[in-house]
C-alpha cells in the first residue's frame, strides 16, 4: 500500500532532474507508443512536461488497474491525493515525481484536474457498470478529459494579436472544452478497443441504455457474440467517439504553432483505432486494434498539413 514519508523520517536521495525526465521518457515510450510518438514532435522542455504528466497519470491509474491494484483502497486513492499535494508544495517523494514538480514550476498547472482524476480512479473502486452515457462522460472526464486539462498548459495557448486599440482588453480563448473532448474521445476509444479484457474484469464501459437500445445482453458481451445487433451498437459506439474528437479539432488552432503538429498526430493515430476496429469486424474479443507503424508514419504528414492551414 502506498505510504507517504513522515516528517521526522530522512528524506531519500532522488534521481538528478536529467534522470528523472529520462525516466518518465522510457515509461512513456514503453507503455503508450502512439501517445509517445506524439510528443516526439513537440520542442524538448513541452515533450518532458508531457512525459513527467503521463507517467503521473499512469501511475495513478495502476492504484486501480496495475498488479497491486486488489490492494488499492479508497485510503490509498487519499494518500495519494497527500502525494499529490505534496509535489504541487515542491516536495518530490520518488524519482518520477522531481521530473513532475520541475514541470509544475515551469508551466501554470492548476491541481484541480490531477485531483479529478483521482475521484474518476475512485469510481472504478466500487463501479462496474454505467447506465447511461451521462455517467459514463463524467467518468471519461475524470480519467481522461483532465489530462487534456493538464496538457493544455505546457501545450500553450497562442496569443491573440488584435489591432484595433478597443480589441486589446479581450482575453485569450482558452479551449478548455476542446481540450475535455480529445480526452473523451480518447477514453472512448479505449473503452471499445479493451470491451473484451474488461469483460475478463467482470467490467463494462458501455452504457447499458445502448446495449438494451441494440437488444445485445450483458450475457452476449461476456460470451463474445459478434452479429448484427453488436455491429450496430459498436457502429454506434464509434460515431460518438468521432463526434468528440471533430469537437476537439475546434480547439487546436488556438494553440501554440509548435504544438499543433503534435496535437493534430496523435488525435489522428488514436482517432486510426476506431478505423482498425472497424477493418476488423468490430471484433474486439479475440482481437486488438491497433494502428501498424508504417501507417502512422503516414498519418505525420498528413497532420503536419492540417497543422499548418486548419
Amino acid at each position: 500500500m502506498l505510504q507517504l514519508p513522515k516528517p521526522t523520517q530522512p528524506q531519500k536521495s532522488l534521481a538528478p532532474l536529467d534522470e528523472a525526465y529520462e525516466l518518465c521518457r522510457q515509461i512513456t515510450q514503453k507503455y503508450s507508443k502512439t501517445f509517445y510518438l506524439g510528443t516526439l514532435l513537440m520542442p524538448p522542455e513541452k515533450r518532458q512536461a508531457i512525459w513527467a504528466i503521463y507517467v503521473w497519470c499512469r501511475r495513478t491509474d495502476e492504484l486501480v488497474d496495475g498488479p497491486q491494484a486488489q490492494l488499492t483502497t479508497p485510503e490509498t486513492l487519499k494518500l495519494w491525493e497527500e502525494h499529490l499535494e505534496s509535489l504541487f508544495s515542491g516536495h518530490p517523494i520518488d524519482d518520477e515525481d522531481v521530473a513532475l514538480v520541475d514541470t509544475l514550476e515551469r508551466f501554470p498547472i492548476e491541481i484541480t484536474p490531477f485531483r479529478d482524476m483521482i475521484a474518476g480512479q475512485e469510481m472504478d473502486l466500487y463501479r462496474s457498470r454505467y447506465e447511461t452515457f451521462e455517467e459514463l462522460k463524467l467518468y471519461c472526464y475524470r480519467v481522461a478529459g483532465t489530462v487534456g486539462l493538464m496538457s493544455s498548459s505546457v501545450l500553450g495557448i497562442e496569443g491573440n494579436h488584435y489591432g484595433a486599440a478597443w480589441e486589446q482588453h479581450q482575453e485569450k480563448y482558452l479551449p478548455k472544452e476542446e481540450a475535455i473532448a480529445l480526452g473523451i474521445a480518447n477514453q472512448l476509444t479505449n473503452i471499445l478497443r479493451d470491451v473484451g479484457e474488461d469483460a475478463q474484469r467482470g467490467r463494462i464501459y458501455l452504457p447499458l441504455e445502448d446495449l438494451e437500445r441494440f437488444n445485445y445482453t450483458e450475457d452476449d458481451l461476456f460470451n463474445g457474440v459478434i452479429d448484427d445487433r453488436w455491429r450496430n451498437l459498436m457502429a454506434f459506439e464509434i460515431q460518438r467517439a468521432r463526434h468528440y474528437y471533430q469537437e476537439s479539432e475546434k480547439g487546436i488552432r488556438g494553440l501554440n504553432r509548435d504544438s499543433r503538429w503534435p496535437v493534430w498526430a496523435a488525435l489522428m493515430l488514436y482517432q486510426g483505432i476506431l478505423d482498425v476496429i472497424e477493418a476488423n469486424g468490430y471484433d474486439v474479443f479475440t482481437t486488438r486494434a491497433f494502428v501498424p507503424t508504417p501507417k502512422k508514419m503516414l498519418y505525420l504528414p498528413v497532420a503536419w498539413l492540417r497543422a499548418q492551414v486548419l
